[in-house]
């Protein structure tokens, strides 16, 4: 290195990190309000930042279009270099930090989440990461990732999730599902068939049969008669085995209709909240846990 590298070196003149990164999630996402929940900021925050970093730079790097944005040339070129450092970055904060390699991963998620998608699964991530071991915690009950219980979660709904970086995994949507030994065939089977219930502990999330009738046009149906669970895995068990009808996850109900088990024999779907994974900025940084999460963006998610 001769003495004007050097010099170079050590007077380098770079725009704010904070900046960097928020362009860096942007342009991954090509979408500020992903960026904002990765980041755990505000998309109006993002915006800033990338509008200093243009500003910094002298030029434009976003093509903004209504509720969309793109790359603009110099964009495209900042981007590869920056993602290449960043993840470099991450590596090498990893590999420097042996105290904080774990014998193995929790990953927290609901009971019915772990049951469906999950470990139908694992083998794969055992192949494919046989350095890194794999605990799954399920638990229908808010974990909290900072008291050391878990290190990466799969949570349900829009956010925000203060304090941690998340990333939208899953967008989940819930109709109606049966044996087809009852042989329905349109709404007006419902009003002789038994209705199946979940207690959801979110009432305010719950796609029950009051927001399913309302949907359907079906003011006279008798929502409220039929026997309750208090869990989604055993109201569709029930519905495996001819008692009545549910409405439960279309997504994590797929085994069950690709067997033939359960049919989904008519709509209206009351669409759902979105699936995260979330993991604290200090676990995100960690090899073993950013396998685990490529992992489930690999085998959950579904684009």
């Amino acid at each position: 290195m001769n003495e004007l590298t050097s010099s170079m070196l050590r007077h380098r003149r770079l725009p704010p990190l904070a900046a960097l990164r928020a362009f860096e999630a942007a342009a991954r996402h090509l979408s500020f309000r992903k960026a904002a929940e990765e980041l755990a900021v505000t998309p109006t925050a993002i915006s800033h930042q990338i509008r200093l970093l243009e500003e910094v730079l002298g030029m434009a790097l976003f093509v903004r279009q209504v509720r969309r944005v793109g790359l603009t040339e110099a964009g495209r070129r900042l981007y590869p270099t920056l993602r290449d450092g960043f993840d470099a970055f991450a590596q090498a904060i990893a590999d420097l930090s042996p105290q904080r390699r774990r014998k193995a991963v929790t990953l927290t998620a609901t009971t019915l989440f772990t049951a469906r998608r999950l470990l139908p699964a694992l083998d794969s991530f055992r192949s494919d990461h046989p350095q890194f071991d794999l605990r799954l915690h399920a638990s229908d009950e808010l974990v909290d990732l900072a008291s050391g219980v878990a290190d990466i979660a799969v949570r349900y709904g829009a956010g925000p999730f203060n304090g941690l970086v998340a990333e939208p995994l899953l967008s989940e949507c819930f109709g109606i599902l049966c044996s087809p030994g009852l042989q329905l065939s349109s709404p007006e089977d419902l009003k002789r068939a038994t209705l199946l219930h979940v207690e959801w502990s979110r009432p305010d999330l719950a796609p029950d049969w009051r927001r399913w009738a309302k949907l359907a046009g079906m003011a006279d149906l008798a929502v409220e008669k039929g026997p309750r669970f208090n869990h989604d895995g055993h109201v569709l068990q029930a519905a495996v085995a001819g008692h009545g009808v549910a409405i439960s996850s279309l997504v994590l109900a797929a085994p069950e209709i690709d067997a033939g088990l359960l049919v989904h024999p008519f709509g209206p779907v009351i669409e759902g909240e979105t699936y995260h994974v979330v993991a604290t900025p200090e676990n995100i940084a960690c090899a073993d846990v950013q396998a685990v999460r490529d992992w489930l963006k690999a085998t959950v998610e579904v684009r």
